[in-house]
């Protein structure tokens, strides 16, 4: 199954859900807050392709195991979606929490990972970030990522790590894991506007524009 709805697009984020399972797709779009419009479905790799190039959605949320690709069927839709595309984010969904699942699809280019355990809200929250540019993983498998990412030792400016308070280190470094605000205030025992606070300082102090700049700066002098 495979269609882009026609006419005036609604506001509110765009998404395109691609999974074979149509009955996994309904329960989905179900499940997303009303601000998300599903603007389109696919249940194969060729369908994919064409519908979010007809489509151009704000993001793509991505089966990895969908059927149907030589090498692996999310990756063939992001190796056949990406070069078309310029502002759409893909969004992977998976059963599967294996290093090497999150590993290759984050390198073909997917914004985040996250397993089919998470709950509407959450999945919800999740297409909000990566819509906004962030990068977006349960924390365990951020850490997957920032161990692929960040294999070769990079000299650890120490002049950029003094900028930083103690506190800001800790927020940099749960955020960097992909923790949301909520996480982290949970985690630190302070509160979400104090955690705004600090990633504001620290995005400006390391001269970033956002979080996902941040994960890749962490990665790269392996501070995670």
């Amino acid at each position: 199954m495979n269609h882009a709805d026609g006419g005036t697009p609604a506001p509110g984020i765009r998404v395109v859900i691609v999974d074979d399972h149509a009955i996994f797709r309904s329960g989905l779009r179900a499940d997303l807050d009303p601000s998300i419009v599903v603007a389109g479905e696919a249940g194969t790799v060729d369908e994919a392709i064409a519908v979010i190039a007809a489509v151009r959605p704000d993001v793509v949320l991505l089966d990895v195991h969908l059927p149907g690709g030589l090498g692996g069927g999310g990756r063939e839709v992001l190796a056949g979606s990406v070069p078309l595309l310029g502002s759409t984010r893909f969004l992977a969904l998976s059963v599967s929490d294996a290093a090497e699942d999150v590993v290759a699809v984050i390198r073909a280019g997917a914004r985040g990972y996250v397993t089919k355990t998470i709950s509407g809200a959450e999945i919800s929250d999740a297409v909000r970030r990566v819509a906004g540019g962030d990068a977006v993983f349960s924390p365990r498998l951020a850490g997957f990522v920032l161990d692929a990412f960040g294999t070769a030792p990079a000299d650890i400016a120490g002049d950029e790590l003094d900028r930083l308070s103690a506190r800001e280190l800790e927020v940099m470094r749960l955020i960097a894991r992909g923790y949301s605000y909520k996480e982290v205030a949970k985690e630190l025992f302070i509160s979400i506007k104090t955690v705004e606070t600090h990633v504001s300082a620290v995005l400006r102090k390391l001269q970033l524009s956002s979080r996902h700049e941040l994960t890749r700066w962490a990665a790269e002098r392996r501070l995670l």
